[in-house]
C-alpha cells in the first residue's frame, strides 16, 4: 500500500513539473528569437501612477517584446508578462510585431500597466479597426488614480495622530 502512495506521489510531481514547463514555455516562446529593431516604428506613451513607458511597435516582428534592455518576461516575472499581452492576445497579434519599450519611475505594477496601455495605444495607431475590442476590456483607459500627498500636521494623507482627551 505504501508503493502505490510513493507512486501517486511521484505521477502527481511529474504532472506538477510538466504543468510548470508548459507555463515556462508559454512565458518565454520567444526567448530563442533574434530581436530585429530597425526600420520605421509607431510611437506610444503610456502611464500608470508614476511610471511612464515609451513604446516602439516594429512592424514584420516575431511578437518580441524588450523592455529596458531585457525581455518581458524577465523585466516582469509572474503575471506582469500576461498582463503586458493581453492586449495582443485580444486583437491577435500576439506574434505580429516586435516591442522596444522604456519605462521610468513607479514599482513594477504600475510600470506592468504603463506598457499595457503603450502597447494598445500603439495598436489602436496602427489598425484603429481594434478599437472596440481594447476599449471593451479597458485597455484605452488611463488609470487617473494618484498617491495623495501627506498634509503637514498628519501622519499620512489622511491618518490622524491619536486623539487624547487630556
Amino acid at each position: 500500500m505504501a508503493e502505490k502512495k510513493t507512486k501517486e506521489i511521484k505521477d502527481q510531481e511529474n504532472q506538477e513539473e510538466t504543468l510548470l514547463e508548459e507555463r515556462e514555455d508559454d512565458k518565454d516562446w520567444a526567448k530563442n528569437e533574434i530581436a530585429e529593431f530597425s526600420g520605421k516604428y509607431i510611437k506610444a506613451v503610456g502611464r500608470r501612477k508614476r511610471a511612464v513607458a515609451q513604446v516602439r511597435l516594429y512592424e514584420k516582428g516575431k511578437g518580441i517584446i524588450m523592455v529596458n534592455g531585457l525581455r518581458a518576461a524577465q523585466y516582469f516575472p509572474n503575471e506582469g508578462f500576461s498582463i503586458v499581452t493581453q492586449p495582443l492576445k485580444v486583437t491577435g497579434h500576439l506574434r505580429d510585431f516586435n516591442f522596444s519599450v522604456i519605462t521610468k519611475g513607479g514599482g513594477k505594477s504600475g510600470q506592468v500597466e504603463a506598457v499595457r496601455l503603450g502597447i494598445s495605444r500603439a495598436l489602436l495607431s496602427l489598425d484603429p479597426a481594434t478599437k472596440e475590442a481594447l476599449k471593451v476590456n479597458d485597455f484605452l483607459t488611463r488609470d487617473p488614480r494618484q498617491v495623495e500627498r501627506k498634509k503637514p500636521g498628519l501622519r499620512k494623507a489622511r491618518k490622524k495622530p491619536q486623539w487624547s482627551k487630556r
